[in-house]
């Protein structure tokens, strides 16, 4: 029996709206849309992505689960993702973490990590 990671799925109230502000911020595409989910990746053919499907509630907590980016420039990188429509968010860290947390549109957090050649 073989299984594969298909995608990392997201409640959104505005899956196609959420899913091109991802698809904008990853430099990535929308490969699937329907109704009931909209999924973003590099390609068709590369997995995992991201799928945000309708839910009716906002988004009340912090993330269980969040994403961590990194970037060749994280300074660089914060600024661009500000200016698509992410803000800051406070959710304990310190002056001294290497990392930036950033919400989404919808407030879903994730990181921006230190600096990294290559993104790696």
């Amino acid at each position: 029996m073989g299984v594969r990671l298909y995608g990392v799925v997201i409640d959104s109230s505005e899956p196609k709206r959420l899913a091109e502000w991802w698809a904008a911020a990853l430099g990535w595409q929308i490969v699937f849309e329907a109704p009931e989910e909209v999924a973003v990746a590099r390609d068709e053919d590369t997995h995992p992505g991201l799928v945000f499907v309708p839910v009716p509630e906002a988004k009340a907590v912090k993330n269980r689960l969040h994403l961590d980016l990194a970037p060749d420039d994280r300074d660089a990188e914060v600024a661009r993702l500000v200016a698509l429509g992410a803000r800051r968010v406070d959710v304990g860290q310190t002056p001294d973490n290497t990392w930036v947390v950033l919400a989404d549109p919808e407030g879903n957090e994730f990181c921006v990590l230190s600096s990294r050649s290559g993104g790696v």
